[in-house]
């Protein structure tokens, strides 16, 4: 009988898009803290009126945090040298002429 894999399976893992078992019992330990962790950031940021921290940059990253979680982290367009777009090359083989010996 011929071997190979199901459609849908990697060969010798996970089937794909099945998730690995320690990261999710890492999430799901953390995720304990996110409530806390959300409103520890709004104190820091000094939006909820609790004065927040001394240091500007301290609430900026805080502010910067809180919209991160909220509202996913802003786009960032990849851009050539001069600010254009990007050039790709697309290697297909190597041309080895007369660098091979005989």
């Amino acid at each position: 009988m011929a071997g190979g894999s199901k459609p849908g399976e990697r060969r010798g893992g996970r089937q794909a898009g099945t998730p690995n078992k320690a990261t999710v019992e890492i999430k799901e330990a953390a995720r304990q803290f996110g409530p806390a962790a959300i409103a520890r950031l709004a104190k820091l940021s000094g939006l909820t009126g609790e004065g927040g921290a001394e240091s500007e940059q301290t609430q900026l990253g805080a502010m910067r945090e809180l919209l991160d979680r909220g509202y996913g982290k802003a786009a960032q367009a990849i851009t050539g040298a001069d600010g254009g777009a990007v050039q790709l090359m697309l290697v297909t083989g190597v041309d080895r002429g007369s660098d091979q010996e005989d």
